[in-house]
This record gives structure tokens, sequence and C-alpha cells, in this order.
């Protein structure tokens, strides 16, 4: 309260600079603060599609490469140098030098690690180095399926033991121990050691011309430690320049979770300090691995931060085994991030100073004249009858023309009063003999002229100062009913003070105006888009609508405009929407439709628009004298809101109508059809 009365006391320039600057100083920083949380939400989804697009061309890459090994191993199983091998025998010769040659030529043909040949019950006859060994020649890395009548050439993701590869390809064993290396973030591990094998493995069935099954070819392509297949897909996904800023974009490929193929440098940027043996962090391999989810994320890689996506890999029996990741480094991105945003706030800071700077020129032009007055009125109580306002503007407005008044009351007050000072002198020199009775009666006539003229000027002062206090509280009721219930409560205090003030000079000058003169307050007719009108008054309500829980259903199927005052549509719509947020103060469903309306001849006469609500519906009583004057359900409503709104929409030749909603459910639907081209007797003067 003592706030409240020492604002009160503020001279007009402290009004006007705290009303002026309020909303520069709060609602600007406010959405700049909202442009910059959305920049940054942005750029961020914007990082993450670029690297879900990046790990679903690797992912293509490797599946190409799984149809490649396929294909080599059917290939081979369909030879000719192959059959003629076998020739008419039942089994694979004795001699088996002629198919160590043969599985060799196809393996550095084909650009494979390894090719076997099996028999057909699955047993290991010979490799591409020789002979299988005499004792387990059956290989678990066979599959039972493989050894049917009638299997397609195949290949997938296996994971072999030691033994196995040593019996498969003996010479690849010195790529396939990979020392664990401590990782920042990784699981807890008892390993020192990863010695599996994570090959590419392909299975073809070899048939004779009357199809019986002869044999099987097995070729694979061992992917730990396979440099060139890895750097291959970085420099698919991440061509030269495809990174701006310096970035540097990797790809790595998992057995488990320890990286057996990378091109992630360990220390510094040497090619040959890879990162093999270092573990993906935890979060990563439960979200990847455990729950078999890709991962589309920032991630901390071995010792930084990139834009990751990680893909599970699958062996043939469906386990998750691996992981194929790509990414980029963040660093160069998030400094672009920083400085997108910087620049962003630097543009908002620059506006509010130079609008700031701005607002103050135009309260100085209102508070300027207005102190003038206050000043001239000073000194002519003081006795400086000479005192004049003078020139308030190159362009005066109504405070203009008022001081202009002033002065012209002022000159004709020196006038009266030099003109009753010759009658006096006059008078004097004809009646020297009066008594002193007769010159006091003469002072106190003086007196009475002096209070007539000063009278006849309080009037004309009235007279004029009501236009400007009406163009006053019209523009500063339109202002609340612009900025809605929820916005205005922000300068509730700045506004009620400029209702007093204003109240005080109708009490001095003259009484109130008459509220609400449609002929004499009907605005300009423009082309309205209603959607956009929508649009408008959702963003005033905002702030109301999101302290509720209130779901808003927009259904615009509108396709012409309506004739009407931009700003007394944005009215009428703010007015029920409002109404309709007070029929459901907790939640439910505001719904917001449009469409046009036809004339008889199905021509296109106007459009509607429908605001319904879910709230508990119109009463008949109250149905039947909703658009009178003064009738509220609201304890602090004035009922003037639809009697007013209805009047505006019939100045156009539109309709505002009310009713319960008719599909079954509870709540109240406002409809307001509006012409495209309004009667031109409903045309505002």
């Amino acid at each position: 309260m003592r706030f409240y009365e020492r604002f009160q006391r503020l001279s007009i320039r402290s009004k006007l600079l705290a009303m002026v600057l309020l909303p520069l100083v709060v609602v600007l920083p406010l959405l700049g603060l909202l442009l910059l949380a959305w920049g940054n939400v942005a750029l961020d989804r914007l990082l993450i599609t670029k690297v879900r697009s990046d790990l679903a061309v690797a992912q293509g890459y490797f599946e190409r490469v799984l149809g490649e090994v396929g294909s080599s191993a059917a290939a081979m199983a369909d030879s000719q140098a192959l059959h003629r091998a076998f020739g008419d025998s039942a089994a694979a010769p004795v001699d088996p030098g002629v198919w160590v040659a043969l599985l060799q030529a196809f393996k550095a043909r084909e650009g494979l690690d390894f090719i076997n040949l099996r028999a057909p019950n699955g047993t290991l006859l010979v490799t591409d180095f020789g002979a299988a060994p005499a004792t387990d020649r059956r290989s678990p890395a066979f599959s039972a399926a493989a050894a049917t009548e009638g299997v397609r050439p195949r290949a997938s993701i296996e994971v072999l033991q030691p033994d196995e590869l040593a019996r498969l390809a003996p010479a690849l064993q010195d790529r396939v121990a990979v020392p664990l290396v401590s990782t920042r973030n990784a699981a807890p591990t008892d390993r020192t050691q990863e010695d599996r094998a994570m090959v590419v493995l392909a299975t073809a069935p070899v048939r004779d011309e009357r199809g019986t099954l002869r044999g099987h070819v097995q070729a694979g392509v061992l992917l730990n430690r396979n440099l060139p297949f890895i750097d291959h897909i970085n420099e698919i996904v991440y061509p030269e320049g495809a990174l701006p800023f310096g970035s540097r974009g990797t790809a790595t490929l998992f057995l488990d979770d320890v990286r057996i193929s990378t091109n992630v440098r360990l220390f510094g940027d040497d090619p040959k300090n890879r990162a093999i043996g270092t573990r993906v962090s935890q979060a990563v391999r439960d979200t990847v691995l455990g729950g078999g989810q890709p991962w589309l994320d920032r991630a901390f890689v071995v010792n930084d931060w990139y834009v990751s996506g990680y893909l599970p890999l699958a062996d043939g029996a469906g386990r998750r085994v691996g992981m194929l990741y790509v990414g980029y480094l963040e660093r160069p991105f998030t400094w672009l991030k920083y400085g997108v945003l910087l620049s962003i706030g630097a543009i908002f800071f620059a506006v509010m100073i130079g609008a700031t700077v701005v607002s103050l020129r135009w309260a100085r032009s209102i508070f300027k004249p207005l102190e003038q007055m206050a000043r001239t009125m000073q000194q002519v109580e003081a006795g400086g009858l000479d005192a004049r306002v003078g020139a308030v503007g190159h362009h005066p407005d109504e405070i203009g023309r008022l001081a202009a008044h002033l002065d012209h009351l002022l000159d004709v007050i020196d006038d009266k009063t030099h003109a009753l000072q010759r009658w006096g002198d006059e008078l004097d020199r004809k009646v020297v003999e009066r008594t002193r009775d007769l010159e006091q009666a003469q002072s106190q006539l003086l007196r009475s002229e002096k209070l007539a003229t000063v009278g006849q000027l309080t009037a004309s002062i009235a007279h004029e100062v009501n236009n400007p206090i009406a163009v006053i509280q019209g523009n500063l009721d339109l202002l609340r009913e612009l900025l809605g219930p929820q916005t205005a409560a922000k300068v509730d205090a700045e506004l009620r003070l400029v209702d007093e003030q204003i109240e005080r000079m109708r009490l001095i000058v003259t009484q109130l105006l008459q509220f609400a003169r449609p002929n004499e307050y009907a605005g300009y007719v423009d082309s309205v888009n209603v959607s956009r009108a929508l649009d408008d008054s959702l963003l005033l309500v905002g702030p109301q609508l999101a302290r509720t829980r209130i779901a808003v259903q927009r259904d615009e199927q509108a396709t012409a405009s309506a004739a009407i005052n931009r700003q007394e549509l944005q009215q009428v719509l703010l007015n029920l929407l409002i109404n309709a947020l007070h029929a459901m103060p907790d939640s439910g469903t505001l719904g917001l439709r449009t469409r046009d309306w036809h004339a008889a001849d199905n021509r296109v006469q106007g459009v509607q628009i429908d605001v319904a609500d879910s709230g508990p519906g119109l009463g008949p009583e109250l149905e039947s004298r909703l658009f009178q004057p003064f009738v509220t359900t609201k304890t602090d409503g004035t009922g003037l809101g639809l009697w007013i709104s209805r009047s505006l929409i019939e100045r156009y030749g539109g309709t505002l109508t009310a009713r319960n909603r008719d599909d079954g459910t509870r709540g109240a639907v406002f409809s307001v059809r509006l012409y495209s081209e309004p009667p031109a007797a409903t045309l505002p003067a």
C-alpha cells in the first residue's frame, strides 16, 4: 500500500517513464530468452538428425559388405573350377593341394580373409591353407541349418572363439587379441583382453547337375583390426569437406562393448594411434546392447564428446554381439551454436536499447508539454500574467492544441485585465470625489469581474480537456482488451493509476462520457484473415492458458476473409476466448473452428468462427438473457463483454449467437458470422 501511495504521488514524467520502460525491460528480454532456448533445442535436434542419416549410410554400406561376402561364397559354390575338382567322386580328392590352390585363388580374387570347403554334413574338409586337422573336423562355426537341403547362400555376423578361428584361419590370429584399455564411464569389468573374433561369415551349398548336395563353401572376412574396412566406412559417411568448422568424423566397430576396429584417435592426431581396446560408456552399452535400441545423442567417446549414433549388431541367431558407430566431434558445432545464440542475444539487446531510446523520446513528447503548461499556470498564479506555454512541437497533437488554446485564453484574460484596468482608471478620474466606501465597492466589483473571467476560462478549458480525456480512456480500454486479462495483470497497477488520474480529471472538468457509442467509435473495414486473428488472440491469452490443463483443438477450413476492423474482431475473439477459459477453470477442451458459409446459390458469402468449450453449458434462463447488458455469472464481471461484442459484429452486418453443444458433450458454442463484403448500409461512417 505504501508503494502504491508513493507511486501515486509521482510526477507524470515518472509515471509515463515507468509505463514505457516496464514492457521493454521485462517483456522483450523474456522473448529473447525464449528465442534463445528454442534456438538451442533446434540446433541440437539438427545435429541429431544429421548423425541419424550418417548412421543409416554406414548401416547401408555394412549390409552391402554382408551381401558381397554372401555373393562371393555363392560364386565359389557355382564355379566350374570347383565342380571340375569335385568330378564324379562323392567326396573330396585325396590330394588336398588341388583344393588349397583353388581356394587361395578365390580368396585373392574376392578379397576374402579365409575360405574353406565342408562336406555335406558340415565336416571341415580343407581350408585355404591346407587340409583340415585329423581331429575335431566338425566345427561349431558351421551352422547346422546350412547342412540341410535347399538352403540359399547367406551371410551373417558371427563371433568365433580362439580355437574356432585357429581351425579356419590360423594366420589371422595375430589380429584378434585386443588388450582392454581403461576407459572413462565404461562399465566395470574384470577382463583384461578380448580374444574372440568377429567375422562376416557366409555359407553356400555346392550342388551337381542333378541337384545332389556335394558340400558347402564357407567364406569370411575378419573384422578385428580391419582398418581398411572401418576407414572406408568413414570415407563414405564423412568424405573430405563434409563436416565444417574443423569437426572430425569417426567410425567404429564394437565386439560387445570393446572397440575392435576404429579410426578414433587415442592420443593426438597420429593415424597409427587408434583407440582399439577402449570401451563404450555404460549408458550407451545399456541402451544399445542391453535394450537393443539405437543411440542417437551426444556421448563421451574415449577422450572427447561426440554427436554419436550407435546401432546394435546381431549374429545369425539374433543375439546382440556388437555395435556399429559413427559420429563427429561436437565441440566445433557447440562453439557455432553459442556464437549464433550470442548473435541473437546481441540483436535483441540492440533492439531493446533502440526501442528504449525511441520510447523515451515519445514519452518526452507527452510529458514535456504537460510540464510546460503546469509551469505556465504556476507563473500566472504567481502574478506573471505575461507567461505563455509557447510552441510544443512541429506537429502538435491534442496536447499541443490544448497548450495553444491555453495561451489563447491567457491572452484573452490579459486583454480583459488590461481593459478592466483602463476602465478603472477612467472611473477613478470621473469619481475622484467618491468616498472610500465607493472605492471599496469598485475594488469588489473588479474582483468579481476577474472571478467571472476565470470561470469563463475554466469552462473553456473543461470543454477542450474532455476530448483528449475521451481519447486517452478509449485507448486505455482497448489496451486492456488487446493485452488480455493475464498480460494486463502484469501492468495492472500502472493501468489502474492512469484510470484514477483520468477519473480525477473527469470529476474536475465534466461528467463521465457515455460508454460505447458505436457510430462514433467504428473502425475502418479490413479484409481480415480469421486464422491469423485466432493466432493473435491465442497469443494474448497464452499466459492464462498455460496455467491450465486446457487442450486447444483447431479445425480451420475457411477460405474466405472477414470484412471487419481487425482490432474489433480481435476484441470480440479475445472476449469469447476469455469467457471459454473461465468456463473451464482447471481443465477441458477449447475448440476453434472456421468454415465458409454460403448463400442460397451456393456462393461463398462469408466466414463463420465457432468458439466451443467443455464447461457446464448455458442454462435456459441465461441463454435467453446472455447478450443483455450487465448480465454475468462472474463475481467480478461487468456483464458488458458479450453485449459489446454483439454490437461490434452487428455493426458490420454480422451475427453473434450462442448455443449449447449438440455433439453429445457438455459445453457451449459461440458462433460469429461475418460477410466477406458487408452490405453498404452496415459500413461504418
